[in-house]
């Protein structure tokens, strides 16, 4: 474990690039927007907008008159998060450090300096996630967490996760936010794509995000070629963030759990199907696309009923 951080002095010059992909964020990625400008160690602020239909870009849109530090990139259409990351990441070499972040999600200037601070203090350190918050202060699922591998989604998946006690190194789980907080920085398998600080050293190492992904997982996929190229993921509890998430995919849910589903087979396949029996992935992929299954009934249950219920109204 590295010593606590605390948020590091000022900097000589401002030494991050932030990229925000936004689609339909509302009215969130203002105060997202003003708060980064309001920390000295940002350099940059990339939003690139996937040709959102809101109105989300219109206040941003005149904040980068009056902002040199704010660059706005306009898609002509929704290309996903992983392209849209990659455009801003072409767009801009000029930064040592690069911070992905989610529309919804606050992020004040002492996170941001906790974060860049770990980063500083460990040279092989390629990505920081931070402690993610959701509105209510409790912590978000998936913002620290192991690799979903094949077994360890089976285990949850059928319900053997609940012996991890008994057995923690056959039934262990993937999330890990339900274990205490460590009292500093501490190594991971992944961080959250939410919000992650990204070394560019690191990136030019490693490569761009894989935008064979649309939209989820291809976070985890980062993670995991990070590793296997040496680099740390770290876990940064200090730094905290709240996540509104959902407020861009909350008017299409199954277009998004569709995604994310389709995201998790690529994963599967691009990195376990080597190492893990025919059967095994079957059933891993049987799971997958049954709970996607039961998700969008669920889904499209909820929106009957509104609609129900807005019609008799």
């Amino acid at each position: 474990m590295l010593e606590n951080m605390v948020s590091c002095a000022p900097l000589s010059r401002p030494c991050v690039s932030v990229i925000i992909v936004n689609y339909n964020a509302g009215r969130i990625l203002s105060e997202v927007v003003n708060l980064l400008l309001c920390s000295v160690s940002v350099a940059k602020v990339i939003v690139v907008d996937n040709n959102s239909k809101d109105h989300s870009m219109d206040e941003i849109k005149r904040l980068a008159d009056s902002q040199s530090r704010l660059v706005n990139i306009y898609n002509t259409k929704n290309y996903g998060f992983a392209a849209a990351c990659n455009i801003a990441v072409a767009a801009d070499g000029e930064n040592d450090y690069m911070l992905f972040l989610n529309p919804d999600c606050l992020i004040d200037k002492e996170a941001l300096e906790t974060l860049l601070a770990c980063m500083k203090s460990s040279p092989q350190a390629g990505i920081a996630g931070p402690l993610i918050l959701n509105p209510d202060g409790t912590e978000q699922a998936g913002g620290r967490r192991a690799v979903p591998t094949p077994w360890r989604s089976f285990t949850r998946a059928f319900g053997f996760s609940r012996f991890r006690v008994r057995y923690p190194r056959l039934f262990s789980d993937f999330l890990l936010h339900q274990q205490p907080l460590p009292d500093g920085p501490v190594e991971v398998e992944a961080v959250s794509g939410s919000c992650m600080m990204v070394r560019r050293d690191a990136i030019l190492d490693v490569g761009p995000l894989d935008d064979s992904y649309f939209l989820h997982c291809e976070d985890l996929d980062f993670c995991m070629r990070f590793r296997q190229r040496g680099w740390k993921i770290m876990f940064v509890p200090d730094a905290r963030v709240v996540h509104h998430q959902g407020t861009c995919s909350k008017t299409r849910p199954i277009f998004v759990e569709w995604h994310k589903h389709k995201g998790m087979m690529r994963f599967y396949r691009k990195f376990f199907r080597h190492q893990y029996p025919g059967v095994l992935m079957l059933i891993v992929a049987l799971g997958v696309w049954l709970r996607f299954v039961a998700v969008a009934i669920q889904y499209s249950s909820r929106h009957t009923r509104s609609w129900f219920k807005h019609d008799r109204l």
